[in-house]
């Protein structure tokens, strides 16, 4: 579904874009140092967890500040919180979403999700205050434990919205056996009735995600947005290469069947089926051997490969090329090589209007910009199920995402949230009131 014309067509609205709303920057990074200091943890980053104490701070923060600019905001019975303008009537319009997420990982940054909660309600709050009145309604959205830090279902909160949760509350387990019922609640959800935060079919018109890169590709090329083509699907492999223990000393090189030898050649053959092209990156991250003793050959090593792509077909066949080299390894080392899938999360192509709308608000305020995927993911992926998505991205210096380091330069910041509010006025067809 294209929302806009493809060619990029300027719309009625932008033809006089000189008395379109914007935004007020000052307000935008205030409230972001502010949230900042919610979860603020001892190595300089933050830690907001979904479904934590720092997590509900954060939520009320979100909350006063939507209160204080005469929005409304309440809290859904998955635990996302929603803002809306005061003379909402849901359901009478279409919902042009727009937002993120509120938690973090653990000992995360400031900008990870909450930039585009933020920014989404400076853009709520700009078109309320200039009496803007578009063809949709516009809705903030902050969707619950989209990295699933504590309670691991990550997205939970996108997955409510679109019926695909595969958890009840109760069923859902953090880290010391304690289900999710009592802190969905205490962040103002209802634990008894999940299902009703799903939204009726048809009535997200579309969503749009403002974001930091978390990459380097931005800062590198010089762009100052990112217009993202589509979020790449993911694999994730679960390796166990079971070779032979032994000692150390005696066990002569011809003989051995190092556990460990053969799975460096798994690394090395899963990064080589992303060099030779067959998928655009792929990441051994986890790595463990056993015995794990100096003196022991080790006899079993488990390790993960992640494996992601824009599209699904390229990715299938890079399962299939990394299959065959397993074999060859296994073959060469006289180890037992066992792969199995573990997860698989679909990507998706964003709408070709939405990505016309958003280079077109970048090229109006006159920022340079570039078309690039998104290799981490994010709720619109999810989203893109029931409804259009678009996403754009500002850049992350020096690369860095879920590290206390992550940072992008106010400018930047500020920037984003303008492209976001001028593209939601193209996708609204603003009606001028003003």
């Amino acid at each position: 579904m294209n929302l806009v014309p493809a060619h990029g067509g300027r719309s009625a609205a932008s033809g006089a874009s000189s008395s379109l709303p914007d935004i007020d920057g000052h307000r935008l990074l205030t409230r972001i140092r502010e949230l900042a200091r919610i979860g603020a943890d001892s190595r300089g980053g933050v830690t907001r967890p979904g479904f934590s104490a720092a997590d509900r701070q954060g939520i009320a923060y979100v909350t006063e500040q939507a209160r204080q600019a005469g929005l409304v905001a309440t809290v859904d019975q998955a635990g996302n919180l929603v803002v809306r303008q005061p003379d909402s009537a849901p359901g009478r319009r279409q919902a042009l979403l727009m937002g993120s997420h509120l938690d973090t990982v653990i000992h995360g940054g400031a900008l990870d999700g909450a930039y585009g909660v933020l920014a989404a309600l400076e853009v709520l709050q700009s078109l309320g205050d200039h009496g803007a009145r578009m063809r949709y309604e516009p809705v903030v959205i902050a969707f619950a434990n989209e990295e699933g830090a504590l309670f691991p279902c990550p997205f939970w909160g996108s997955l409510a919205v679109t019926g695909e949760l595969q958890y009840t509350p109760d069923e859902l387990l953090d880290r010391s056996g304690g289900s999710l019922r009592e802190p969905l609640r205490a962040v103002g959800g209802d634990p008894d009735a999940v299902t009703a935060a799903q939204w009726a079919t048809g009535s997200i018109g579309a969503y749009l995600e403002l974001h930091i890169e978390q990459g380097p590709v931005l800062e590198r090329g010089g762009d100052q947005i990112g217009v993202v083509e589509g979020i790449t699907c993911r694999t994730v492999i679960t390796v166990a290469v079971h070779g032979e223990a032994g000692h150390a000393g005696t066990v002569p090189m011809d003989l051995r069947a190092d556990a460990l030898a053969a799975a460096s050649r798994v690394v090395l053959a899963a990064e080589d089926v992303a060099r030779r092209g067959l998928c655009t990156v792929a990441t051994v991250g986890r790595f463990q051997v056993d015995p794990d003793v100096t003196n022991v050959i080790p006899g079993v090593v488990r390790l993960t490969v992640d494996l992601r792509d824009l599209s699904e077909t390229r990715l299938q066949e890079a399962e299939r090329a990394f299959a065959d080299e397993l074999a060859k390894v296994g073959a060469r080392t006289g180890t037992r090589i066992e792969a199995s899938v573990t997860d698989r999360y679909p990507g998706s192509i964003a709408d070709r209007g939405l990505r016309a709308a958003i280079g077109d608000a970048a090229d109006d305020l006159g920022l340079s910009r570039t078309d690039l995927p998104s290799g981490a993911g994010h709720d619109a992926q999810i989203i893109a199920s029931v409804a259009p998505v678009g996403m754009l991205f500002v850049p992350s210096r020096g690369g860095s995402s879920h590290v206390p380091e992550e940072s992008t330069g106010d400018d930047d910041l500020v920037a984003g949230a303008r492209v976001l509010l001028r593209t939601a006025v193209r996708v609204g067809e603003l009606d001028q009131a003003f």
